[in-house]
């Protein structure tokens, strides 16, 4: 089986201003390395469908799926919060974010595919109930980890988010879900200035200082994470992956490289060989310095795809 890369050419149309970090460029960023790696052939492509108003709503309030649609505008931009905005291609590029990460979940879970990594935007992992926040408007990977509970029956899934910036929205939507476990390192302090005192046996919250280089990175994954992941024995896993603790990444203040990320995901793969056939579905969250997300995805996916 192969590793599948799922996109939408929506996602480039998405577009918050010539000046705001999250924009197209970050997916074409990402394509160009993959192509100049060769590692794109290797890829089984898949183009993202959009996201269903059910599929949404196992995780965002209904009110809330209804005002982003009703916001969206018919020419300039709608801004959400200070950071989010919505011009006129936007719904339909969140929809086919989230709505990538539910064909990765059923094309994984049905063996189609081993593992799967989903270039989209706008990201997911700031996005709560019945917020948009921080750049993002659906909770994409919350959105396949309900569509993996709720239609195949999965009772552990585990959620592990490498971005600088804590997963509040993941957090908000299941901290009360025990049959998710979120592992999450992010710079303390620092936006969304909160996570570090809200775990709970299944939301394994690691806090980092500014500064922290791979060496800390990963003595912090290998001291927290892999000893709950082990204790979880999850049936699949899930990456919310930013790449925006990398050192050029001038959006936070890690010092993480390319071969940080390389590890982290070997050891995500590591447990879910172990507890979850190998199912893993990973999502693009930050990552802001266009030559490093390159580098950094491309990284990423070569360990998924064991070339």
């Amino acid at each position: 089986m192969h590793t599948g890369y799922i996109t939408h050419p929506d996602c480039l149309k998405h577009d918050m201003g010539a000046d705001h970090p999250e924009s197209p460029a970050r997916l074409r960023a990402i394509e160009d390395q993959l192509i100049a790696s060769g590692l794109l052939s290797f890829l089984q492509c898949h183009d993202a469908p959009l996201a269903t108003f059910e599929q949404l709503a196992r995780v965002h309030a209904p009110h809330y799926i209804e005002a982003v649609q009703a916001a969206a505008p018919q020419h300039g931009l709608v801004y959400l919060d200070p950071d989010t905005a919505m011009n006129p291609f936007t719904l339909n590029a969140a929809l086919r974010a989230a709505g990538a990460v539910v064909l990765a979940t059923e094309l994984v879970l049905e063996r189609k595919l081993e593992n799967a990594f989903c270039a989209i935007r706008p990201p997911g992992h700031h996005a709560e109930s019945a917020r948009a926040m921080g750049f993002c408007l659906f909770n994409n990977v919350a959105v396949g980890v309900a569509h993996a509970i709720e239609k195949f029956g999965l009772k552990r899934v585990a959620i592990a988010d490498f971005d600088v910036h804590h997963g509040n929205g993941t957090e908000e939507i299941f901290h009360n879900d025990p049959r998710v476990m979120l592992c999450s390192t992010f710079q303390h302090p620092f936006y969304p200035h909160c996570g570090a005192e809200s775990g709970n046996d299944h939301i394994i919250n690691v806090p980092l200082p500014a500064g922290t280089d791979g060496a800390a990175f990963r003595k912090a994954v290998t001291a927290r994470w892999l000893p709950a992941l082990e204790r979880f024995r999850p049936e699949m896993l899930f990456i919310s992956a930013g790449f925006d603790a990398h050192w050029e990444d001038d959006m936070a203040m890690f010092r993480l490289k390319e071969a940080d990320y390389a590890w982290v995901t070997q050891q995500v793969m590591d447990v879910a060989e172990k507890h979850a056939s190998g199912r893993i579905v990973s999502a693009l969250e930050g990552g802001y310095e266009l030559h490093a997300l390159g580098r950094s995805v491309a990284a990423h996916i070569k360990v998924l795809s064991g070339l």
